[in-house]
């Protein structure tokens, strides 16, 4: 057995190994969000309910994802610290199982994407053309979703080993796919036929099983801790239920992110559906400095993890420092861009003047809690990494839905659309609060007994 990444994981000076570990999912990661951003750009060309249906996509979008990122979570989590335990048995079987349940997912969405998009487009609005644009972008996201579970667990497996270098070059193949795609099929160049928002889900998805194909061959290729052993393979209800023990609250999480963003959009569009663009171009903008810190934070899981399995404290303990000093200066580069810079932000969306004077107050108000979310973040992958994470989902419970959502409504109901964006700031002080509370007790239960 080669362990030689064990001992990476275990005896690496740690700053060393975060940035190893972090800084190729970080760029990697950054290119996902490009291409993210440069999809609704290429869609807002088309016309402004081209992209409000793009942005109305965002709730099913989040829960595709977060089945996906949960599960891979959960395999992630239990994976890196079998390595450091080293459990082999539970390694691969956490690796076939977790390829089962990807295919489980893309089932799943199969019947959302034939069923289900139509009704949840027509529960947010009855403008015709922007049902017309959702059903064609979303349907087709949905039904072709293979590749990006697929992408999901393999990443996530070479990420559980220590290849973070091979989960960029995956996800950067993927990005620059979909890039490339985007303006060919959405504006039909060089001869192929003019799709429009279909378009732009076809580039989308194609990227995926792009990014999907290239990391299985990585993984069979160069991911020699882990054995594949695809004949006479049978799900183990024993490793599923280890895998979602951590991936299940990461999955609940998640989702209820998608019932932030429908209830969020819900109070929007009482004010115009201008207002929803608005939200939806500002989640893709944010996406360009929280993912770099959730690269970040997909560094320090396997790490935290393996030497929480190791019983090494001292490694954990200053892997989520530095984890947390770089969150925070991230995030903090991020507002002021923000802060400064809003108006040349919307203008890539081909953002008209009504759509500007309501952004740019939107993106400073909302831009002020990034560095106090660096800190809840960083401490969330802890939760996970040890096996708690059921503390993130009551921390995510807490500061979407029992906090931003009522705060939101009733800011609203002042009857300036502006006051709605405060609801953020509040809803991350709460969380801040939570989150400490919740790493106070587990560093009083679990961490300070680990002997140094």
């Amino acid at each position: 057995m080669d362990n030689v990444k064990e001992n990476k994981m275990g005896v690496m000076p740690e700053n060393k190994l975060l940035i190893s570990m972090s800084l190729p999912m970080m760029i990697s990661m950054l290119v996902q969000a490009l291409y993210n951003v440069v999809d609704s750009i290429f869609v807002s060309r088309i016309d402004e309910n081209a992209l409000t249906a793009v942005s109305l996509a965002f709730p099913i979008q989040s829960v595709l994802i977060s089945l996906g990122v949960g599960m891979g979570v959960g395999v992630n989590a239990l994976l890196s610290r079998s390595l450091g335990e080293k459990d082999y048995d539970t390694v691969n079987k956490s690796a076939m199982n977790g390829l089962f349940l990807s295919f489980l997912n893309f089932i799943v969405f199969i019947f959302v994407g034939l069923f289900a998009v139509k009704p949840f487009y027509m529960g947010q609005t009855d403008d015709a053309q922007i049902i017309g644009y959702g059903m064609e972008y979303l349907t087709i996201v949905c039904c072709f979703s293979l590749g990006v579970f697929f992408q999901f667990t393999f990443e996530r497996l070479l990420q559980s080993t220590g290849r973070t270098l091979a989960t960029m070059v995956t996800q950067s193949a993927g990005a620059v796919t979909n890039l490339i795609l985007d303006p060919i099929l959405i504006f039909g160049l060089f001869g192929a036929p003019k799709l429009g928002v279909a378009g732009a889900a076809i580039a989308t998805v194609t990227g995926q099983f792009v990014a999907a194909i290239l990391a299985c061959i990585l993984n069979l290729k160069i991911n020699k801790e882990i054995h594949f052993q695809f004949r006479g393979f049978r799900p183990s209800l024993d490793t599923i239920k280890k895998i979602y023990v951590v991936g299940l609250p990461s999955i609940i999480m998640q989702s209820i992110g998608s019932i932030m963003v429908y209830g969020l959009n819900q109070i929007l569009i009482a004010f115009s559906s201008t207002a929803t663009a608005v939200f939806g171009v500002y989640f893709k903008l944010q996406s360009f400095i929280f993912m770099p810190v959730f690269g970040l934070n997909n560094g320090v899981v396997p790490i935290v993890a393996f030497n929480f399995g190791a019983r090494k404290r001292a490694r954990m303990i200053k892997t989520i420092k530095l984890a947390a000093i770089y969150a925070f200066f991230i995030m903090l580069a991020g507002t002021a861009v923000f802060q400064f810079f809003p108006e040349g932000l919307l203008r890539m969306f081909n953002a008209s003047d009504n759509m500007l004077g309501m952004g740019v107050p939107a993106l400073r108000i909302i831009s002020v809690h990034f560095p106090v979310a660096a800190y809840c973040i960083v401490v969330g992958s802890v939760f996970q990494a040890t096996g708690y994470a059921v503390y993130s989902m009551i921390v995510s419970i807490m500061r979407q839905i029992v906090v931003l959502l009522p705060a939101a409504f009733l800011l609203s109901l002042t009857g300036n659309v502006n006051n709605v964006w405060w609801a953020f700031l509040i809803a991350e002080a709460a969380s801040f609060t939570v989150t400490t509370i919740c790493l106070i007790r587990i560093n009083r239960n679990v961490l300070s007994k680990i002997p140094e």
